[in-house]
């Protein structure tokens, strides 16, 4: 096999990611041992190595012990639907953060107080080390993990409110747009940056992913009149899911 410019482990890898994608090695299926494809593409053995090494990472195969290496099956990727924030009827925090009305989920959350780090800090355009109130969430569809979330909001606006808890009190799980009004904070725009990274391994552990993976970031902040009042990180698993954003023509 020629390989021109490319590195001898990149063409392989990408010979053998189109015998999976192409059904060629089905799901399941034991992936050429590290001889056979040294002999199929004549290269060497660390050549061999590294391209399972990517299709690994890729999270297109995966290692059981004592047996090899085998295609994994890959599911079906599925809509997270964004919106935007949604002030009227109370939407709960979970279709806050999925606006598909066809998902029927639930969520777990934790709550504790914690001093504001560089980042957090300016993105709330506050002093690093003022106290947030920071809280996780997990995100489920049935019984599966679909995406994570940490928020942060300034303890020096909600601090000492019935709505210091995003979880408890009166207007417990309602969202952060009716949160806020009940403190006279009106909620009128939200911003939403989406990136990607290969996932912690916390998160990935949390999200039912392997080592490698990469996940989707999308970095939230409400604002009130200009002001930020609350910023989120949400994670969601690169291979089960795309984000879709719904946005109104003006």
């Amino acid at each position: 096999m020629t390989f021109g410019d490319q590195p001898a482990y990149l063409r392989v890898a990408g010979d053998l990611r189109r015998k999976i994608t192409d059904g060629s090695l089905p799901p399941h299926t034991r992936l050429p041992s590290q001889a056979k494809i040294r002999e199929e593409y004549g290269v060497s053995d660390t050549v061999a190595l590294e391209a399972r090494k990517v299709l690994m990472a890729e999270g297109l195969v995966e290692g059981r012990s004592g047996s090899g290496t085998y295609v994994r099956e890959r599911s079906v990727p599925r809509r997270i639907a964004r919106s935007g924030y949604r002030p009227s009827e109370g939407p709960t925090p979970f279709k806050q953060e999925q606006a598909d009305c066809s998902v029927r989920g639930a969520w777990e959350s934790r709550s504790e107080q914690t001093d504001a780090d560089p980042d957090v800090a300016e993105r709330l355009r506050i002093d690093v080390g003022d106290r947030v109130m920071r809280t996780r969430y997990v995100y489920r569809d049935g019984c599966d993990a679909m995406m994570l979330s940490t928020s942060w909001e300034p303890l020096a606006l909600t601090g000492r409110t019935p709505v210091m808890l995003p979880e408890e009190g009166p207007l417990r799980g309602t969202g952060v747009v009716r949160r806020m009004a009940a403190i006279d904070v009106v909620v009128d725009n939200v911003t939403e940056e989406v990136g990607a990274r290969p996932g912690l391994a916390d998160e990935l552990l949390a999200l039912g992913g392997v080592p490698g993976h990469v996940v989707i970031v999308i970095r939230r902040t409400f604002y009130a009149s200009g002001l930020p009042v609350e910023t989120a990180d949400l994670v969601v698993p690169a291979d089960r899911y795309r984000v879709a954003y719904h946005l109104p023509v003006r």
